[in-house]
């Protein structure tokens, strides 16, 4: 009875926690994978007889919208600018704060984490009017250069590019801090024995920081491009998904479609395929890291 009871003890500990994914997380997917098989809208909600079963009309029906077709090469856009140049900037920044000498260093991890967590609205708010065409601070400066001013959310193209510099911003700070304790967790033997044997620094970063770093950037590698494939609070709070669509990521679609027109079951649709899409490119990663560490 004794060995019975100690082995379901685990089993105890960890029912919260299952019993809490199991509710908001797995049963929430299942119900939405039946939503996207009908055509639910608010008029299903308050009666649920109006509903009906339409198979994969939803699926086939978002592949031929435009709108989707242009917010999955939006969000490919964001993705393939976005996470290179967090990732890039967040390790460049961690590394300089961690080897810097000067106190000054040590305020920059405050200064760079700030952005992360200050309220993405109110961030919104204040990098619009530096977006602004007339009066805003960007081209403000350009007109002091002598360079001509920029449409930053008015041209299609260039409303993407704005939207990632204020996302790279918002994102340094947290990747940095991973970036940070990975770095202090480096011996620093290591160095000591590179520099004895006569490494540069050049040669010490490549030779043990990057390598030893290389779960921390498989993890950072990993969650930012999860979050730049769910790229939504800027686009919706910034451009509303404008010009011409041209910022309008997947997720702001997928919010649109349920939220705005109502159409659930056809927002459903779209947040399974995105879904899908977020466990491939997982996968993938992992599959290419597993690789990398067999060799």
């Amino acid at each position: 009875m004794k060995g019975f009871t100690s082995n379901k003890t685990p089993y105890l500990f960890i029912a919260p926690a299952v019993i809490l994914l199991i509710l908001f997380s797995i049963l929430p997917i299942f119900i939405a994978l039946i939503i996207s098989f009908t055509d639910i809208d608010l008029a299903g909600l308050a009666d649920w007889s109006t509903i009906s079963f339409v198979g994969l009309e939803n699926y086939k029906d978002i592949f031929a919208d435009p709108v989707f077709i242009k917010s999955i090469y939006n969000t490919l856009f964001y993705v393939i600018f976005g996470v290179p140049l967090v990732i890039i900037c967040s390790l460049g920044i961690a590394l300089l704060i961690n080897f810097g000498k000067s106190p000054i260093f040590k305020m920059f991890r405050v200064i760079f984490y700030m952005p992360s967590i200050t309220n993405v609205v109110a961030i919104a708010v204040v990098w619009s009017y530096l977006y602004n065409p007339q009066f805003g601070l960007f081209n403000y400066i350009l007109k002091l250069l002598h360079l001509p001013t920029i449409p930053w959310l008015q041209d299609p193209t260039m409303a993407k590019v704005s939207l990632i510099i204020l996302a790279l911003w918002r994102a340094i700070g947290v990747n940095m801090i991973i970036f940070l304790a990975a770095l202090q967790g480096i011996p620093k033997e290591y160095y000591e024995a590179a520099q004895i044997d006569g490494a540069n620094g050049w040669k010490q970063l490549t030779k043990i920081t990057i390598p030893l770093l290389r779960y921390a950037i498989f993890f950072v590698s990993i969650t930012t491009m999860i979050g730049w494939l769910q790229f939504f609070e800027e686009p919706f709070i910034m451009t509303k998904g404008g010009p011409l669509d041209s910022t309008t990521s997947v997720a702001l679609f997928i919010y649109q479609n349920g939220f705005e027109f109502s159409k659930f079951g056809y927002a459903a649709a779209g947040s399974f395929i995105l879904f899908i899409a977020i466990i491939i490119v997982t996968l993938v990663q992992f599959r290419l890291q597993n690789k990398e560490g067999h060799y």
